[in-house]
């Protein structure tokens, strides 16, 4: 009984550390919505996260509709952003330190063309190749702004 006792206290103890982590969480692509857009995340090199400063997350299939749901929920609080980014689709790189590139030879899944890159040397040989403007996070969230 003893032994039942301590399995179980040891599994509710993994469970409530495992539910109060603050970092994020793997897109089931193909299966997670958007939370802005509602659509279903299947492009795994335009997928982006908002975690609360509590940890709750919030899954979004593109950049701008990330920006778009900060811009329309002010009060949110924000503890942690990011995006998937081009070179590693799937892996996850905070968007303040992501470079975007906008060009038309790259579709991303709400129409604005926007990638994130890991790092600006990444964007800027892909943007020698594919054209389009390159942006940091905050000449970002101006440009969509207007």
């Amino acid at each position: 009984m003893k032994t039942l006792i301590k399995i179980l206290f040891t599994t509710l103890v993994l469970f409530f550390l495992n539910s109060c982590s603050k970092g994020p969480k793997p897109i089931d692509y193909g299966n997670d919505g958007c939370h802005f857009c509602k659509m279903t995340i299947v492009d795994k090199i335009h997928a982006t996260e908002l975690i609360t400063d509590k940890g709750k997350i919030f899954k979004f299939d593109a950049s701008e509709c990330m920006l778009n749901y900060l811009n329309e929920d002010k009060q949110i609080a924000v503890g942690l952003l990011l995006t998937n980014y081009y070179d590693s689709p799937t892996a996850f790189i905070p968007s303040e330190e992501a470079t975007f590139l906008i060009s038309d030879k790259i579709p991303s899944p709400m129409g604005a063309n926007l990638t994130a890159f890991q790092t600006k040397e990444s964007a800027q040989k892909v943007q020698v190749e594919k054209g389009g403007v390159l942006y940091t996070w905050s000449e970002l969230k101006s440009h969509l702004k207007k």
